[in-house]
């Protein structure tokens, strides 16, 4: 999926809701434990209930390795089945890799080719040769950890180096890198205030935005700062929609909570 691709969809669903499909087998319906892959029969329901009213879902992938095997052929079912049933939806393997460029081309041809994402998150700490591997896939997204929204985040990325704060050089280096213009940008929603500075350095790419709901971010303040002409967000929204329920009806609370973000999107997007 390309750029304008992405921005149609949006335009169409009055939508930049990202669901996180991050799966965990205490938290899910009991009735879907005797089923033989709960994980994607959940994962199924979900997406069926919410894929016209989400542009994206996001797997965490730490939350299928956890289960082994089994989890991993789960995570391979759920892209699949996006991929076939739902292919104008923009599929984030949130995987934060990074490591020494032949590692980060099997890592890439891993998300890539074989799981066939459209984008992938990608940790910068070792650099352009950890990240220009992701970036040779020139249909593809690569999403670059910026300023996350965990409490520890401003221990390093806060730090200044040059008069400026480490997330900040970090953005600008990207910049630089082959085929950049495929770059997004992780910014979490718990640091709206942010979002205008990074703004003058990023006017036009996606930034992902993790920790809106469960983490506290909030929308309206994430918008006023973060909106850009094509819209440029992709808000994501995992525990307070998957888990809106865990009996029979999980898959219609799911979309209830959904439709609320989704409503609140097309204000904001109708102004």
């Amino acid at each position: 999926m390309n750029r304008q691709e992405l921005i149609a969809q949006i335009q169409q669903k009055k939508s930049f809701l990202c669901i996180g499909l991050d799966v965990d087998l205490t938290k899910i319906p009991t009735h879907l434990l005797t089923e033989e892959d709960p994980i994607f029969e959940f994962n199924k329901q979900i997406i069926d209930a919410t894929h016209h009213l989400a542009v994206a879902y996001k797997p965490n992938t730490a939350f299928y390795e956890a289960y082994g095997l089994k989890g991993w052929a789960a995570l391979g079912k759920t892209i699949d089945y996006l991929n076939k049933n739902y292919p104008e939806i923009f599929t984030i393997a949130d995987a934060k890799r990074g490591d020494i460029g032949n590692t980060s081309t099997m890592y890439a041809k891993a998300f890539f080719e074989d799981l066939n994402f459209d984008s992938v998150t990608v940790a910068p700490y070792m650099g352009s040769d950890s990240v220009e591997p992701f970036l040779a896939f020139e249909d593809k997204t690569t999403i670059l950890l910026a300023l996350t929204s965990n409490k520890g985040g401003l221990d390093f990325q806060g730090l200044k180096i040059n008069g400026n704060e480490l997330y900040k050089e970090v953005i600008k280096t990207a910049l630089t890198w082959i085929n950049s213009e495929n770059l997004m940008f992780v910014v979490g929603a718990t640091k709206a205030e942010y979002f205008s500075e990074i703004r003058k350095i990023v006017p036009n790419h996606f930034l992902l935005v993790p920790g809106v709901g469960a983490q506290g971010g909030n929308l309206r303040e994430v918008c006023k700062y973060g909106l850009n002409k094509d819209c440029g967000l992709l808000v994501n929204s995992a525990r307070n929609i998957i888990y809106a329920s865990n009996d029979l009806d999980f898959a219609k609370a799911a979309q209830l909570e959904a439709l609320k973000l989704q409503q609140e999107m097309a204000l904001i997007l109708s102004k």
